[in-house]
C-alpha cells in the first residue's frame, strides 16, 4: 500500500475517500491528537474530510491546517503536541494523482514498521470506533507563521538578496514569507495555489523550470528557487541562470552542514544512486557519505544517527536533522539564500567536480527473477557489493547500480565513473549482466 513516500496514485482508482477514511481509522487507534493538512489539489478537500472523519470516529482530536506545505504539517506534529500528522498530497506527481503521507513526532515520516502496521489495519478493517459522546473534535489552526518563525531562527542573512521563487501553483507560500522576513526581495512565479498546476508541471525539473531560469537570467536576481506541489522539494537556479543538478546542490548543502557541525567524523546520508561528486566534495572536509535505500523516508531514518549531520536526495529532498527530520523545502530555500549571500552560487558550483553518469531502463515481466540472478552474479564477481537497494558494485573509480523499479515493470541501470570512457565501459558491463539475467 505504501511506496517510498507514502500512498500515491490516481484519484478514484488507487486513492479514494474510502481509503482515506480507513487510514484515518487505522491511525486513530494509537493517536489522541493528529494534525492534518493538504496541498492545493481539489480532491484533497474531500480526502481530508474523509480522513479526519476516520480519526474523529476513533476519538482522535484533529488539528486541521487546511492548505499547508507538507513540511509545515510535519513540524506541526510537535507544535500541537500531536501523536501523528497526515499530509494529503501527491507531492510532485501530476494533477490526477493524490496521496497520503504520515508523520510521527520529530518530523520524521512513519518508519517501515509503522507503515506496515497501518497497512495491516486497513487490510483487515481494524478500528477502535467510539460512541457518540467520545468522538474527537476538529479545530482549524494555522501553523504557517510558526514555520516562518522557525526558519528565521535557523537561518541568518547578513546581506539580503533578490530571489525569484517559482511555487509551481503549490502550497509553498511559506517560503516567500520566510525570505521576506529575512529582508530578501522576492519575485514570484506561479504563486496562486491551484491543484491543476496550470503554470508548469508540479515536479521542479530543469525542463519544467525553464521560465524560472529565464527570469533569473533576465533580471538582477541573485538566485532562483523552485518547489513542487507540497514544497517538500527544492531545486535551484544560480544568479547566472544555470539550473543546478541535484547532485551539485546536494554537495553544496552537505558541505555547508558539515562545516557548521561539531561532529568529529561527520556523515551525510544519501541514496545509493548518488553521484561520486558528493563523496569527492566531502573528502577535503574529512566527511563521508552513508548510503540508504532510495526514498526520503530512508534518508530520514539514517539521519536519526548522531553523526549524520545532513541527508539529501538529488531529486530535491533536503533534511537537516538538527532542525527537523522531514524534507523541508522552505528551510532549504533559506539555507540556499544564505549560501548565495555569502558567495554566489555559480562560484560555489564550479568547485564541485561532476562526472558522467549513464542510465537506462530495461523492461521485464520478471523483475524479481532478474534481480536475483543479477545479485548472484555480481556478488560472485566483485568484491565491494551492496544489496541495500538493488545491487551496487563499487569499483573505486566507478560504480554501477541495478535496481528494480518499485512501480513499473522495469529494471533500472545506472553507472558512473570519473571519465567518459570508463563510464561507458562500466555501463556496458552492467547492461550485459542484466541482459544475461533475462535469459
Amino acid at each position: 500500500m505504501f511506496g517510498t513516500s507514502g500512498i500515491r496514485g490516481p484519484v478514484g482508482e488507487t486513492v479514494t475517500a474510502r481509503l482515506a477514511l480507513d487510514v484515518g481509522r487505522a491511525v486513530g487507534i494509537d493517536a489522541d491528537r493528529a494534525v492534518v493538512g493538504r496541498d492545493p489539489r481539489e480532491s484533497g478537500v474531500l480526502l481530508c474530510d474523509a480522513l479526519a472523519a476516520g480519526l474523529r470516529e476513533s476519538g482522535t482530536d484533529v488539528r486541521d491546517l487546511s492548505l499547508a506545505a507538507t513540511p509545515t504539517v510535519a513540524r506541526a506534529v510537535d507544535w500541537h503536541d500531536a501523536d501523528a500528522g497526515v499530509s494529503i498530497t501527491a507531492s510532485h506527481n501530476p494533477a490526477p494523482d493524490n496521496g497520503i503521507k504520515l508523520w510521527q513526532p520529530g518530523g520524521q515520516a512513519f518508519d517501515e514498521a509503522r507503515r506496515d502496521t497501518i497497512a495491516r489495519r486497513v487490510r483487515e478493517g481494524e478500528s477502535n470506533l467510539q460512541g457518540w459522546d467520545d468522538l474527537g473534535d476538529r479545530t482549524r489552526v494555522d501553523a504557517t507563521e510558526r514555520h516562518v518563525d522557525a526558519l528565521r531562527g535557523a537561518v541568518g542573512i547578513d546581506d539580503p538578496l533578490s530571489i525569484a521563487v517559482d511555487l509551481g501553483n503549490g502550497a509553498g507560500g511559506v517560503t516567500v514569507d520566510a525570505l521576506q522576513s529575512l529582508d530578501c526581495t522576492v519575485e514570484t512565479l506561479n504563486a496562486q495555489p491551484d491543484g491543476g498546476f496550470p503554470g508548469r508541471p508540479s515536479e521542479p525539473t530543469a525542463e519544467n523550470c525553464e521560465s524560472l531560469r529565464r527570469l533569473v537570467e533576465a533580471t538582477d536576481a541573485d538566485c532562483g528557487i523552485a518547489h513542487d506541489g507540497d514544497a517538500d522539494r527544492l531545486r535551484a537556479v544560480t544568479g547566472t541562470g544555470e539550473f543546478l543538478s541535484g547532485d551539485v546542490l546536494l554537495a553544496l548543502f552537505a558541505r555547508e552542514a558539515v562545516a557548521r557541525s561539531d561532529v568529529d567524523e561527520p556523515r551525510v546520508a544519501v541514496p545509493v544512486d548518488t553521484s561520486l561528486a558528493v563523496d569527492d566534495a566531502l573528502a577535503p572536509l574529512e566527511a563521508t557519505v552513508t548510503h540508504t535505500r532510495v526514498g526520503d523516508v530512508f534518508v530520514a531514518e539514517r539521519a536519526t544517527e548522531p553523526d549524520v549531520v545532513f541527508g539529501g536526495e538529488p531529486s530535491g529532498a533536503w533534511i537537516w536533522p538538527d532542525e527537523t527530520l522531514c524534507p523541508d523545502g522552505p528551510l532549504a530555500a533559506c539555507r540556499l539564500a544564505a549560501l548565495a549571500a555569502d558567495r554566489p552560487l555559480d562560484e560555489r558550483a564550479t568547485e564541485i567536480e561532476t562526472y558522467p553518469i549513464r542510465r537506462a531502463n530495461v523492461e521485464t515481466d520478471d523483475k524479481a527473477g532478474v534481480m536475483d540472478r543479477v545479485e548472484e552474479r555480481v556478488l560472485a564477481e566483485y568484491d565491494d557489493v551492496r544489496t541495500l537497494d538493488g545491487v551496487r558494485a563499487d569499483l573505486g573509480d566507478a560504480w554501477f547500480l541495478v535496481r528494480a523499479s518499485g512501480t513499473q515493470p522495469l529494471v533500472r541501470i545506472t553507472a558512473e565513473a570519473r571519465d567518459e570512457a570508463r563510464a561507458g565501459e562500466v555501463f556496458e558491463t552492467a547492461r550485459e549482466i542484466v541482459a544475461d539475467a533475462e535469459n
